[in-house]
């Protein structure tokens, strides 16, 4: 089968760059040598959406440590990447029907051969503290498909039935239900405080910017203002019903972790001098970190869903304090609350946020897919930067 892998068996980590497609062969379910693969599927993968923590993997940006650790305990040099998913069961472990599907004929949502899934990303332990208190999203032991473990992008893969989720295409096409995991970040982030009425700034326009700038339409939010570098995703961001779209320009100059005073001055003119309600960070640079603090009004929530390694300056810390202010840091999603919400208003048509997603976000699949047979890394590194999203079409 064919699959896109990062293997570090031939450069190092600095100095490689981008994914590498090669054939593998297909796994398969061996329980008498391996007896988790009882609970374990074979995926025939449709489609696999492209992550920003993809982006970050292809130029070595971001999860070295966690990648490099990941590789060192299976004993690997090589990794298939990737995370999020749709596809059908072709095969499945003695156990999973017992444990995982629903012996009521009213309920639809099997884990069982024929059935199309999506899945989530973070495979949990089950054990632990968190996992055993309902907090499964900061499992102790969690691995991740495409970073810590193998991931999605190739032809089939074995994954645990317990990560499934049953996906009825009749209600969310096969496209949009590919990217369920993304989506369900932006779902977290925007239950993590009530934005009914509020104010709200986004800092960063890509998918789950996007995402989340609908989803906060679809709350209540009373305004939504967009932060973005690039015209092409504020343009985007208006488009799907942006109130305010604010542009951070690229030639500031400082420290890389400072502000933008003059982003900060206009989302104070844009709120009456208080700041907004709610801020969300979903680009991860040091300084859109600090955009966001400095935004909030007082007692306001501040929402930090971005990734970037390295270390953070807070200038005059002590006045977030002083302000009151909320910081809630997002990763993953509530398995499997997040994805049930996700569902819901996915299915739910009238609020046309999956059109807008199907429509405008991945322009109808009009260059955004890219079969797997045709992947070439210069040109799928030009649609990375032209595209807010794209599948692989396995």
């Amino acid at each position: 089968m064919q699959a896109l892998v990062i293997d570090t068996s031939n450069e190092p980590w600095e100095s490689s760059r981008g994914f590498t497609k090669t054939d593998l062969e297909m796994p398969v379910l061996d329980e008498a040598n391996n007896p988790s693969d009882a609970s374990s599927v074979i995926v025939k993968m449709k489609f696999a959406g492209v992550c920003g923590s993809d982006r970050g993997l292809w130029h070595r940006a971001a999860f070295k440590d966690l990648f490099l650790q990941g590789l060192r305990t299976d004993a690997k040099t090589q990794r298939i990447v990737g995370h999020e998913f749709l596809g059908e069961i072709v095969a499945a472990g003695s156990m999973v029907s017992t444990l995982y599907s629903d012996p009521d004929p009213r309920n639809q949502a099997k884990i069982e051969v024929g059935n199309l899934v999506s899945g989530d990303s973070h495979v949990t332990c089950g054990r632990c503290y968190q996992c055993r208190i309902g907090e499964s999203n900061v499992c102790l032991n969690e691995a991740i498909l495409g970073i810590s473990i193998d991931g999605v992008f190739a032809e089939y893969v074995k994954l645990p039935a317990k990560n499934l989720w049953s996906v009825d295409e009749s209600r969310i096409r096969p496209e949009v239900a590919a990217i369920f995991d993304p989506f369900g970040n932006a779902v977290h982030s925007l239950t993590k405080v009530d934005v009914r009425g509020q104010r709200v700034a986004i800092f960063g326009c890509g998918p789950i910017g996007l995402f989340s700038l609908l989803l906060a339409r679809n709350f209540g939010a009373a305004k939504v203002i967009m932060i973005d570098v690039s015209d092409a995703n504020l343009a985007m961001a208006k488009q799907l019903g942006a109130d305010e779209v604010i542009k951070i320009e690229s030639t500031q100059k400082g420290h890389s972790w400072q502000g933008d005073p003059d982003v900060i001055a206009r989302i104070m003119e844009l709120t009456y001098g208080k700041g907004v309600d709610v801020a969300l960070e979903m680009a991860g640079p040091q300084s859109s970190i600090n955009n966001a603090l400095d935004s909030v009004r007082r007692g306001g929530d501040v929402v930090l869903f971005g990734i970037k390694d390295g270390d953070l300056t807070v200038p005059s810390f002590s006045r977030l304090i002083a302000r009151g202010v909320t910081i809630h840091c997002v990763i993953g999603r509530q398995i499997f609350k997040t994805w049930q919400i996700s569902q819901r208003v996915l299915s739910n048509h009238s609020n046309r946020i999956q059109d807008s997603i199907w429509n405008v976000i991945l322009n109808e699949g009009k260059d955004t897919i890219v079969p797997i047979s045709e992947f070439d890394p210069a040109s799928f590194e030009q649609k990375m930067n032209d595209k807010p999203k794209l599948l692989f079409k396995m």
